[in-house]
């Protein structure tokens, strides 16, 4: 697999916000899924925490994005389109991770949904490498430690409740 050389205009407008929503998706909705996955045991629980959790999120940024910057001054383009761009980005990576708890045995939602997790930051990683030609393996370790502590800390509050 080659590494993509896209103009900058089309990292700046599409694939950057893109980015920022799937890594914020990915890492920002650990914490409440999995807190209450681990206090209930009750994967409906956790899907439909995850599920508000991703929408609300997405939701957020992209208001946030569309808010930041009216991309007269930047040059980052249109406010709406990249603030849709993010949100969408940032409801895919916290619904994807969500969907395992929609299997009823706790048990198997959980390792379902830590390997979907996996994918994830492998598919982060991969992105980050081949638009921004970051190291791949670096892309994956700093991914992969945001998620680490965000999984630690949701998992100690949840197995505390």
């Amino acid at each position: 697999m080659t590494r993509v050389e896209p103009d900058a205009s089309f990292l700046l407008r599409r694939v950057q916000p893109a980015m920022t929503g799937l890594i914020d998706g990915s890492l920002s909705t650990l914490a409440p899924i999995f807190a209450v996955a681990l206090a209930t045991h009750q994967p409906h629980y956790a899907f439909v925490t995850g599920l508000a959790t991703a929408i609300g999120a997405g939701v957020s940024m992209a208001f946030s994005e569309g808010l930041s910057d009216t991309g007269e001054v930047t040059g980052r383009g249109n406010p709406f389109l990249r603030g849709a761009i993010t949100g969408v980005g940032t409801f895919l990576g916290g619904v994807l991770h969500t969907l395992p708890f929609l299997i009823p045995q706790f048990r198997t939602a959980i390792i379902v949904a830590i390997a979907t997790i996996a994918f994830e930051l492998l598919a982060l990683a991969t992105l980050r490498w081949r638009f921004f030609g970051t190291g791949f393996l670096a892309s994956f370790v700093s991914i992969t430690l945001g998620g680490a502590i965000i999984a630690g800390l949701s998992a100690a509050l949840g197995a505390g409740a």
